[in-house]
């Protein structure tokens, strides 16, 4: 049986990791206490395996993704609102929501197709695609660097370069702690950053073949099409994560690791800490038991090491 892929997310001041049936969501709710939140997960393609097949599965796991992704940071800005006594309503969240995907939309499909549309006479129809892929890839450039100067968000970007070491430091067979995960990369490949890259260059060149259409068809089109090509980039994804160590795959995947460093930034002690309680929460249990038996010791260390300098 296959090695799980362990992943997850930033949120907000935390980190939420997925396991094989469960997941926990890791706060740090103020400078004293991070608390973690565990929920119990049945992926839809063990209940339905008819959706477990190529292609579909990823457009299943990305709307699965999605969902999970939304309750995590809904849990976690609400776990800091408390701290604020500023906890936020469900229809806050709900009306959050429905703006981001509505500004995603116009953002990534509306005004690339409008304005790539000027050019469809002269450049064809690939030409008209590669445009439209120029200015989408350009402007969630341009989106990521401009929310990157906000500090929550740095923060946010903090966390996400914290998942990306514990991960890799699980995956290295290394302890989980603070200073192992430190020697690791903040950039992964299985990364969403990766993920989003892959999905705009293929709708490039599957739009490539769509044909005469205007502008409004094209957008109709490219919404329908989009769960089709993002179970392509999700199989793209797993596939290459298991050949990393073929040059070719390396190639294929740097653009995307490139891209990430503008999503991750390096971690705070107290960030790692913090994702490595929420990964640990659903490891198996005889390795959650080695993880909590070394914090243990740890602490144990610590109160001898401050006894002796106050002493």
């Amino acid at each position: 049986m296959a090695k799980f892929q362990y992943g997850g997310q930033a949120v907000i001041e935390g980190v939420m990791m997925r396991g094989p049936g469960e997941m926990a969501i890791a706060v740090q709710k103020n400078p004293e206490e991070i608390i973690v939140e565990k929920q119990v997960l049945i992926p839809i393609t063990k209940r339905y395996p008819l959706l477990g097949w190529p292609i579909l599965r990823g457009t299943v796991a990305l709307i699965e993704a999605m969902v999970i992704g939304m309750k995590a940071l809904t849990f976690s800005a609400n776990q800091v609102a408390k701290e604020e006594e500023e906890e936020l309503g469900n229809w806050e969240m709900a009306l959050t929501i429905i703006i981001a995907l509505g500004l995603a939309v116009l953002l990534f499909v509306v005004m690339p197709v409008v304005a790539a549309n000027f050019v469809r006479e002269t450049l064809g129809d690939f030409g008209r695609s590669a445009v439209e892929g120029i200015l989408r890839i350009g402007i969630f450039i341009g989106y990521v660097l401009l929310i990157g100067r906000m500090k929550d968000i740095r923060r946010v970007f903090q966390y996400h370069g914290a998942e990306h070491k514990v991960i890799h430091t699980y995956e290295a067979g290394e302890e989980l702690t603070v200073a192992n995960a430190k020697k690791f990369s903040n950039l992964h490949p299985r990364c969403g950053t990766s993920f989003v890259l892959i999905v705009l260059v293929l709708t490039i060149i599957v739009f490539t073949f769509v044909g005469q259409t205007g502008p409004l068809q094209r957008i109709a089109i490219k919404i329908a099409l989009m769960p089709a090509i993002a179970g392509l980039a999700y199989e793209f994804i797993k596939l290459s994560s298991k050949q990393m160590h073929r040059g070719w795959v390396k190639a294929l995947v740097a653009p995307g690791l490139w891209l990430q460093q503008l999503t991750t930034k390096d971690p705070e002690d107290k960030q790692i800490q913090v994702a490595i309680k929420a990964l640990t929460a659903v490891l198996p249990l005889e390795e959650r038991r080695k993880y909590d038996e070394h914090q243990e010791t740890q602490e144990l260390v610590d109160e001898v090491k401050e006894a002796c300098m106050t002493s």
